[in-house]
């Protein structure tokens, strides 16, 4: 039997207790310490012998010592010897019942990490032992048995429904939890359904054998006067709602006034898990009908949710003119750069960047979308009752579009015109919630509501300016779509102007939000902007002298959106002498590691792509440095392969320079020739180590920069084209995961095609035995199957003989891709190579001749070359049909044949 020395085991517990030290420096040279005792084979040990065995310690050392051992388990679990183990997992289990909850609560956390770390199936006897200790007389065993109970269903849900030993463990696990759900103790109530609903998403097959039962005793707690308990109550209600609502419709009558009633309490943590039920409801299709009925009920609840409450306020903490404070470093969330993918436009849509949710925006969000901003501290970025009623309201606009509005303007108009500023507020929230949803309702309001909303810039609560930013953000495209002078005149320049000057407040918040707010208008507007450049300019080069360092961020995207939406117009001397030295000198002053470069090189990818030539005399030391950072990170991702003890290095800094460097090579054109043959290390070396890098966004970027380079630097590319297609055509593999890396390099094979002409026949065939499964899988995401047939278009212009015996395989898929993108160069280039196919082999396009007349009637404005193509092949068509000709094309569609006959005198 294994017992401490006491002189160790006096220091370890001193050492324990220096590590609740208040002083700094006692703790870091203490932490070394107990780090370094790792090395001793039966330290974890004496940690749970302090843990369980000298209750005469306090109950917070004996916690340091057990959450010391459960990261020694987590991190060495296979390093730390059998016996060592077989004694921490015996005295883990004669613990549950310590009669200090600290200890009883970290000594399940203890067994839950072995159970994480090594499976069910290594320690097969603790479920039965926790489920005999739930008899125990002593309430303090009771207690934390279910709490390692508790720990056990939430991490090892799914492996609790397999078997374990030869027995079905939830088979005799649930009847109890079911049973303690009626316990006379509150805390046990919380833990029996705890335990319970971590089972209902997966819909385990003991819960459904006993679902009746658990439905029953949810509907006995939930009158429950623990609040807690409640709030168990409606996650299981939310949760049941989305895997079996037809247990809920028959009492739904009742669910609604409850959760309502749950929504209007004090409690808001039970308020939220409340409201999170309507979020589900609206997202559940089949379930609208069952909704619809309780609209006028919850809407006005909804409405009060999203009004700020005094903890908010309190926890906001909103200082009106805090521009001059500097942000503190974790206020800052970490910034991912997201590699580049080469997307072809659409007639029926946008520009590519997404537009960000309005949860996201409302008042803090967190990163889970390419271009989310957020637009308050962090500290107040966790989702709460607010953003969860506004996002309900979202989802039920988009739902029941404007069938909602009878229950919701008068609510809205007494909240936007009333006195109270926090009210006022909400509304304003709620304005902007329903935009997507409700704005076939809301339009015939927009020319009072905007003048309105605009008027509210001036407000002089920051949080009211900020939210207001964000709802014009949610009607920017009524506001950018003006049919005359007079509604430019009375809606886009003030909103440009307002948001501008939004831009200079003096409130952190409300800079960033009028910042995203721009980027959304930049993106809707578009090229209207172009007469206004430069007042814009001026106004976003003020702000880099007046921003704090997060706000930056924001504001480098609302320049890097503003190059992408005005294109070359940026191009003008006083445009580049006034914007660029603000970027360059922010440039130069980041190092080469730091991550504030990303969003910094994301904006200069776009500036540069988009000013051209105007970029020369910026553009050889960015070049040169986007070669080091891309040089230095491969060389240590190199050693760091060869040394385990080395760290990776974070690839993010070679997909953002990449990335500039096609911004760089697209916007210089030929002249970056003179860039690429200069550098050192030899650019193409680098670019040929990327293609084949194992992180897929570094592949990603790479071939988006290998098109580039196709169009811009072919001559550079010519002598490395063996060793590019032996990497690029394994990368177009139609089952890969990495479906970004697949688009790109299918991409950049076509824009070689297209420079390389007839030479390309050594990887033609190879290419067509990838990208025509790839175009004719159904499974394949839309941009992916566009690139694949423009590809196979070019491939089809400079090879037709490889590639016209194929065009029965293809050409109904490929057309119906093609048909909506938007009429552009590269569709151009892919349609006359379907017509010199067609030319080559004209009975491959009989079968599809249909899709093919379709896709030519949707072309607005084709080349002269591409439209002579197009009509010589119908009229060939015609000639070849003959007296069928008519009975050929009668069962066409209306529209295909009448324009058909029109444009080309069929």
């Amino acid at each position: 039997m294994w017992n401490p020395q006491p002189d160790s085991l006096a220091q370890l517990v001193q050492m324990l207790g220096n590590s609740i030290s208040a002083n700094n420096e006692v703790q870091a040279a203490n932490a070394k310490k107990l780090e370094e005792l790792n090395q001793i084979p039966d330290y974890n040990n004496y940690l749970i012998y302090v843990l369980t065995q000298l209750p005469q310690e306090s109950a917070e050392t004996r916690a340091v010592a057990g959450l010391i051992l459960k990261n020694n388990v987590r991190m060495h679990f296979h390093e730390i010897s059998p016996p060592v183990m077989e004694y921490v997992k015996a005295h883990s289990l004669e613990a549950l019942g310590d009669p200090d909850a600290m200890v009883r609560s970290t000594v399940g956390i203890v067994i839950t990490t072995i159970l994480t770390r090594g499976g069910l199936a290594a320690w097969p006897q603790v479920l039965s032992r926790l489920m005999e200790l739930l008899d125990h007389q002593d309430y303090n065993v009771v207690e934390g048995a279910f709490g390692a109970l508790q720990k056990i269903c939430e991490d090892s849900s799914r492996e609790l429904e397999q078997e374990v030993a030869g027995t079905q463990p939830l088979d005799y696990m649930i009847p109890k939890f079911i049973q303690y759900s009626d316990s006379a103790h509150a805390k046990l109530r919380v833990y029996a359904l705890s335990c319970l609903n971590q089972f209902i998403l997966t819909r385990a097959n003991a819960l459904m054998v006993h679902i009746d039962q658990f439905m029953q005793s949810l509907f006995k707690r939930a009158t429950d006067d623990k609040p807690e308990v409640r709030k168990q109550v409606c996650q299981a209600m939310v949760m049941l709602l989305e895997t079996c609502p037809d247990k809920l419709v028959p009492e739904l009558d009742n669910i609604v006034s409850y959760i309502l009633f749950c929504m209007q309490g004090d409690d808001e943590q039970l308020a939220l898990e409340a409201c999170e039920f309507w979020l589900t409801f609206a997202e559940q299709e089949e379930l609208e009908g069952f909704l619809r009925p309780h609209l006028p009920r919850i809407i006005p609840v909804l409405l009060d949710s999203m009004v700020y409450s005094e903890m908010d306020l309190l926890t906001l903490d909103v200082e009106e003119d805090d521009a001059v404070v500097p942000d503190r470093e974790e206020d800052i969330k970490p910034r991912h750069h997201f590699a580049k993918s080469h997307d072809l436009g659409h007639k029926d849509a946008g520009t590519a960047k997404s537009q960000e949710t309005w949860v996201e925006a409302a008042d803090a969000s967190d990163d889970d979308d390419e271009d989310d901003d957020d637009f308050v501290d962090d500290l107040y970025a966790e989702w709460n009752l607010r953003k969860c009623a506004a996002a309900s309201l979202d989802v039920m606009s988009t739902v029941f579009g404007v069938d909602i509005l009878p229950f919701l303007l008068p609510l809205l108009q007494q909240a936007l015109f009333n006195d109270d500023w926090i009210k006022k507020e909400s509304g304003i929230l709620a304005l902007g919630a329903i935009a997507e949803g409700c704005i076939a309702g809301i339009e015939p309001h927009l020319p009072d509501l905007v003048p309105m909303l605009l008027n509210h810039l001036s407000h002089p609560k920051a949080l009211v300016r900020s939210i207001t930013c964000w709802s014009l953000s949610r009607y920017c495209a009524w506001c950018c779509q003006f049919a005359d002078d007079e509604s430019k005149t009375k809606y886009f320049v003030p909103l440009l102007e307002g948001l501008s000057r939004m831009i200079m407040d003096n409130n952190k918040r409300v800079q960033e939000a009028a910042c995203s707010a721009f980027a959304t208008m930049e993106e809707e507007a578009g090229s209207a902007l172009v007469p206004f450049l430069g007042p814009i300019i001026q106004n976003l080069v003020n702000a880099f002298s007046k921003y704090q360092k997060k706000n930056l961020l924001i504001l480098y995207d609302a320049v890097g959106t503003l190059a992408d939406s005005v294109g070359d117009a940026l191009n003008r001397p006083e445009f580049i002498e006034l914007l660029l030295p603000p970027l360059i000198q922010k440039w130069h002053v980041l190092r080469d590691d730091d991550r504030d470069l990303f969003p910094l090189l994301e904006c200069l990818s776009s500036v540069t792509a988009a000013v051209g030539l105007g970029f020369q005399s910026f553009a050889p030391p960015v070049f040169e440095r986007c070669i080091k950072i891309i040089a230095t990170t491969l060389t240590q991702s190199q050693e760091a392969a060869q040394n385990p003890a080395l760290d990776q290095p974070d690839k993010d800094f070679v997909i953002v320079a990449l990335d500039l460097l096609s911004g760089l090579v697209q916007g210089l054109g030929t002249t970056a020739e003179g860039l690429v043959r200069n550098s050192q290390p030899p650019f193409m070396q680098l670019l040929l180590v990327c293609m084949a890098d194992p992180v897929a966004e570094v592949r990603q970027s790479a071939y988006a920069l290998l098109g580039d380079m196709a169009m811009s630097c072919f001559d550079d590319l010519r002598p490395h084209l063996p060793q590019i297609f032996a990497e690029l055509i394994g990368q177009i593999d139609p089952s890969s995961e990495y479906i970004s890396v697949c688009n790109n390099a299918a991409w950049s094979a076509g824009e070689i095609a297209l420079k390389h002409g007839s030479e390309m026949q050594t990887w033609t065939n190879a290419l067509l035995e990838r990208l025509i499964p790839l175009l004719n899988n159904p499974q394949t995401t839309r941009t992916l199957g566009e690139n694949a047939a423009i590809t196979i278009g070019r491939l089809g212009l400079v090879c037709p003989h490889l590639v016209a015996p194929h065009l029965e395989v293809f050409a109904e898929r490929f057309c119906g891709l093609l048909r909506n993108v938007r009429d552009n160069d590269e569709k151009d280039s892919a349609f006359r190579g379907l017509c010199t196919m067609i030319q080559a082999n004209p009975n491959g396009i009989v079968k599809s001749f249909v899709y093919f007349c379709d896709a030519v009637v949707m072309w607005q404005t084709p080349s002269p070359e591409l439209n002579e193509m197009m009509g010589k092949i119908l009229h060939g068509i015609k000639q070849m049909s003959g007296d069928n000709w008519s009975n050929y094309i009668k069962d066409f569609p209306d529209t295909i044949r009448s324009t058909l006959i029109q444009r080309y005198s069929l």
